[in-house]
């Protein structure tokens, strides 16, 4: 609603009678917002045609405040402090360096690359805040489409019709065994190997699950694990125990070396993409689009 008002004032004429009051001089004023020395004096002028009122008298090169000019200093000097309080943030949000981001990732990524890019989003951010979970990749894509969070990170998902799906990084799965294991001599393990010595499969409602089988089945060999796990981590903590052989995305097996699993290729190859999930029709900010930096530059390494 516009609120009537008389003779209005701008904003900009408070800002140079703000500055001369500090300066005192015309000069002084001029160089500091950058304006020649007439503009500031006619600036003055207006103000005080509006106000019906004197601001400033001279006295020896100097521009004295009147009463009334200092009473009115009291008043506007708060608004200016206020209005550089803005202009501070905005020049943080335009860089990207004030604000929270909210993000949420599928274990896989969550607990590998995820951590890693975050670390370096945030060493050069101290004054950005950050909403960060890991759940299933159903629950990501739901809080992306609702706009719940502002990035999903997830393995394996070519398309959906609630988020856009943009694939930075293509790998394949890999085959995970404990040192020694009778399979520890191969370079490339097959499905038949892992059916032959046990393997861990991954539940076959998710997408790698999904993949996994689809291997399996491709190599005319039957998807019958005698322990099936949600999550890659798992499969690999069973590994580690003797469970058997553990295929599983590349981004957890990287991120596991303190537990010497013995890392093999496995074939059929088995390609999962790092896919980054944002909400259709909504631009990314500027502090959500320099994360993607980050998480692009901690998948290359």
């Amino acid at each position: 609603m516009k609120i009537k008002r008389r003779n209005d004032l701008s904003l900009r004429l408070l800002e140079i009678f703000g500055t001369l009051m500090v300066h005192q001089t015309t000069v002084a004023t001029a160089a500091e917002l950058g304006i020649s020395q007439p503009s500031v004096s006619t600036a003055i002028k207006q103000l005080e045609d509006q106000l019906q009122f004197a601001l400033f008298e001279r006295h020896k090169k100097r521009m004295l405040p009147t009463s009334e000019a200092r009473s009115l200093f009291e008043e506007v000097e708060p608004l200016f402090e206020q209005l550089r309080s803005v202009e501070s943030r905005v020049r943080d949000l335009r860089g990207g360096s004030l604000g929270k981001l909210r993000i949420m990732a599928t274990p896989p990524l969550g607990h590998s690359v995820v951590p890693v890019a975050l670390h370096a989003f945030l060493a050069s951010r101290p004054r950005v805040t950050v909403q960060y979970d890991v759940r299933r990749m159903e629950n990501v894509i739901d809080a992306v489409a609702i706009g719940a969070v502002d990035l999903g990170l997830v393995l394996g998902l070519d398309t959906h019709p609630g988020v856009v799906v943009r694939t930075l990084r293509t790998d394949r799965m890999v085959a995970l065994i404990k040192p020694g294991h009778p399979l520890a001599d191969l370079s490339v393990i097959a499905p038949s190997d892992a059916a032959a010595h046990g393997f861990i499969g991954l539940d076959r409602a998710s997408r790698l699950g999904l993949l996994l089988q689809t291997a399996f089945e491709s190599a005319k060999v039957p998807y019958t694990p005698q322990v099936e796990v949600r999550y890659c981590h798992t499969a690999a903590v069973l590994a580690q125990s003797g469970n058997g052989v553990a295929v599983v995305d590349p981004y957890t097996a990287s991120f596991l070396p303190n537990m010497g699993l013995v890392k093999k290729a496995f074939d059929p190859m088995i390609p999962v993409g790092a896919c980054l999930l944002t909400r259709p029709g909504r631009p990314i900010s500027r502090l959500a689009s320099a994360f993607c930096d980050d998480i692009e530059t901690a998948l290359l390494n």
